[in-house]
């Protein structure tokens, strides 16, 4: 093919002074595989070394949490001390000496902490089996099996801001190449930011400007924090599927919100809030709400993740400028070389690392 006619999936594109080689992203994917001290160890030096080796252009750490107590599941991984930071200096050194770009997630779970992790559990995880008592904005359950959160006091709030700076912190200097922030699937921002989990009257509840408060607190802490030549993601949910909730007339706005604190990129997912969430998925049925915000939020680099299975919907999905990188999730997990799979499907020839070229093509 010529330079002319390569597809829009393995357009490089620069982020600061980030360039990636592709528009594929390894979305964040809880593997609920960590130490119980929060720490990486070798499973997370395969899982994300793999997806170097495999071409993707960017590769994004699963969740990882902020503070102990800001964790989904007791296996899940976190950023709050130096000893979990020089674990994950292992996978990063490994990812860059093989080509890769990665990024790191930061979360806090908020209500819908300290539940067993798929398959070993529903609900809460009680305090002998390693668990927690959680927090939210309020003192309401995100479900009948899950007790009451404590509600967070102002002071509360700013910890959590300064544990996401400090996270931050501690991402650069283990050689992360981006963060981001999530505030989607119901974790703690999202609980701030919509009125189905919000009934606090002071200062972070209420009004649209009050629910995204600690959201906006949260970007301007990591963006103090966080090296200025490298880029920032934020992840939202665009709709909460559910009467009376956070939907995308909200989200735009607060689009317009982050791209003025200096966010890079709004990774756009949906949904997480509520158990009476209505969702109907199918192929790509996040990428409209993405590309709503492309089209009102022109300067903000976008991306979309959502049953997004074949190269040809990628690239489709970019030819018709409704996003400018593309996240898949269940798809690494089948097939780790997706990334040049797909290179191959759209008539290139794609980079294979030199311990593999001559498997051939």
């Amino acid at each position: 093919m010529t330079e002319a006619s390569v597809p829009l999936l393995f357009e490089p594109l620069r982020l600061k002074d980030l360039t990636l080689p592709n528009r594929v992203v390894v979305s964040p994917m809880c593997m609920y595989s960590a130490r119980a001290d929060g720490a990486a160890h070798e499973f997370h030096l395969v899982h994300y070394g793999q997806y170097a080796l495999g071409g993707a252009g960017l590769i994004f750490t699963e969740a990882t949490a902020v503070t102990p107590e800001g964790r989904i599941s007791p296996e899940d991984l976190g950023l709050w001390n130096d000893a979990q930071m020089l674990q994950l200096g292992h996978v990063t050194d490994f990812v860059h000496q093989h080509g890769g770009k990665i990024g790191i997630q930061l979360a806090h779970a908020g209500r819908k902490a300290s539940t067993y992790a798929p398959g070993r559990g529903r609900g809460w995880v009680p305090e002998a089996e390693g668990g927690w008592t959680v927090v939210g904005p309020d003192g309401h359950a995100y479900h009948e099996v899950m007790g009451a959160p404590r509600t967070l006091s102002v002071e509360d709030i700013q910890a959590v801001v300064a544990a996401f700076a400090d996270a931050a912190r501690r991402a650069q200097m283990a050689g992360f190449d981006a963060v981001e922030i999530h505030a989607a699937h119901g974790y703690l921002l999202h609980q701030f930011m919509s009125p189905l989990a919000n009934t606090r009257t002071d200062e972070y509840g209420g009004s649209f400007e009050n629910r995204v408060r600690l959201t906006l607190e949260v970007v301007r802490a990591v963006y103090a924090a966080w090296p200025g030549h490298l880029p920032i993601f934020v992840r939202v949910s665009a709709t909460d599927w559910a009467e009376g909730g956070w939907d995308i007339a909200q989200t735009t706005e607060l689009a317009r919100l982050l791209r003025y604190e200096g966010v890079d990129v709004l990774d756009v997912s949906t949904g997480g809030l509520t158990p009476a969430q209505q969702i109907t998925p199918g192929p790509l049925y996040q990428t409209p709400f993405a590309a709503h915000i492309k089209r009102e939020v022109p300067d903000l680099q976008v991306m979309t993740v959502g049953m997004i299975d074949t190269p040809q919907q990628a690239e489709g999905i970019l030819q018709a400028g409704d996003a400018d990188l593309i996240a898949l999730a269940r798809p690494f997990l089948r097939d780790p070389h997706w990334t040049q799979r797909a290179a191959r499907e759209l008539g290139l020839r794609p980079e294979l690392p030199q311990a593999y070229a001559r498997a051939g093509w």
